[in-house]
C-alpha cells in the first residue's frame, strides 16, 4: 500500500492513473478505524481498480466543546487494517496540505441549507459546513471516480450527494448500509467512550428504530407521525439515554413525511453518558 503525504504527489499519482485509465474509488475518513470503515473499503474494491483512502481529523467540522483535541488518533493500526481490507493508497494530509492558507483564511464551502439546518445542523451548528468544506478539498486533491460513504451518517451522505451534484464533481457517490455490533449498536468511533452499562443502554438506539419501523409500516396511510416520535424518544428516556430528537422524515429531503411517502428515514441522537450516537433506519411503506 502506498502512503502519500502531500498534493504534489497525491496530484501526480492521480493524475497518472487517470492518464492509464485506472478507476479510482474514495473513502475519506478521520482514523480510528473500526469495521464499519473497512466495510466501506470492501465496497470501493468491488466499483473500482484502485482504493484511496484518506486519514485526516478535520478541524472545521468540530464545534466548540466537541471533541476534537481527544479524538484517538490510531494511525499504526489504522494503517495495518486498511492494508489489510485492499486499500491501494493511504493519504494522510497535514492541516497545511489541506488548508494552506490557514484555517482562518481558508475559502469555505457551505452546506445546503434545507438539508444541513435540521436535525444534526440544527444541534451543531456549522458542522456540515466544516463538513463540504473538506470534503470539496479532499476531493479536488484526490479526483476519484467514485466516493464511498456509510449511510450510518444518513444527513452527511444526502449533503454530500447534494455538494456532488451542485458543484458539478463527476464522482459517483456509493453509499454503504451500516455496520453493527451483536447488540444492534450502529458502529462508530465514538463507541470507544462508552462504559460497559453505557454500551449496554446505547443499543437500545437500534431496537427502537425497528420498532418504530415496523409501527409506520404496519399503519398505512393512517399514521400519526409524531404520536410514534414521542413515544420512542419517551421509551429511550426510560432508560437512561439523553434524547436529542426522534424524527420520521422524508428520505430524499429530510422534510416532515407526507401522508402518500413511500420511503421515509427514522433518525435518532441520543447521549449514553457524555458520549453522543447517532443512527437511522429505513422506512419503506408498502401500498400507499
Amino acid at each position: 500500500m502506498l502512503q502519500l503525504e502531500t498534493r504534489e504527489q497525491m496530484h501526480s499519482i492521480s493524475r497518472r492513473w487517470r492518464e492509464e485509465g485506472v478507476q479510482t474509488a474514495f473513502v475519506p475518513t478521520m482514523g480510528n478505524l473500526h469495521d464499519g470503515h473497512l466495510a466501506l473499503v470492501r465496497a470501493a474494491r468491488r466499483v473500482a481498480d484502485r482504493v484511496i483512502a484518506s486519514i485526516y481529523v478535520n478541524p472545521t467540522q468540530f464545534g466548540a466543546g466537541e471533541d476534537y483535541q481527544t479524538y484517538p488518533r490510531t494511525l499504526d493500526a489504522d494503517r495495518k487494517a486498511l492494508e489489510q481490507a485492499g486499500c491501494d493508497l493511504l493519504f494522510i494530509p497535514d492541516h497545511a496540505t489541506v488548508y494552506p492558507a490557514g484555517l482562518d483564511d481558508a475559502v469555505r464551502v457551505l452546506a445546503a441549507p434545507a438539508l444541513s439546518n435540521t436535525l444534526e445542523g440544527e444541534r451543531r451548528p456549522g458542522h456540515f459546513d466544516g463538513v463540504v468544506t473538506v470534503v470539496a478539498r479532499l476531493f479536488n486533491l484526490v479526483s476519484p471516480d467514485y466516493a464511498v460513504f456509510g449511510e450510518k451518517d444518513y444527513q452527511q451522505l444526502l449533503i454530500i450527494r447534494r455538494l456532488v451534484d451542485d458543484l458539478g464533481y463527476d464522482i459517483r457517490i456509493i453509499p454503504v448500509p451500516t455496520v453493527r455490533e451483536a447488540s444492534g449498536l450502529a458502529m462508530s468511533s465514538r463507541n470507544n467512550y462508552l462504559a460497559e452499562a453505557q454500551r449496554e443502554a446505547a443499543g437500545a438506539l437500534s431496537r427502537m428504530l425497528l420498532e418504530v419501523v415496523g409501527l409506520v409500516e404496519e399503519a398505512g396511510v393512517a399514521v400519526d407521525f409524531a404520536a410514534i416520535e414521542r413515544e420512542a424518544s419517551s421509551g429511550l428516556q426510560s432508560l437512561g439515554l439523553q434524547v436529542d430528537y426522534v424524527a420520521i422524515r422524508s428520505a430524499d429531503k429530510l422534510e416532515l413525511p407526507g401522508e402518500n411517502d413511500q420511503k421515509l428515514r427514522v433518525l435518532v441522537a441520543a447521549r449514553s453518558g457524555k458520549t453522543r450516537l447517532i443512527d437511522n433506519m429505513e422506512i419503506i411503506r408498502v401500498g400507499i
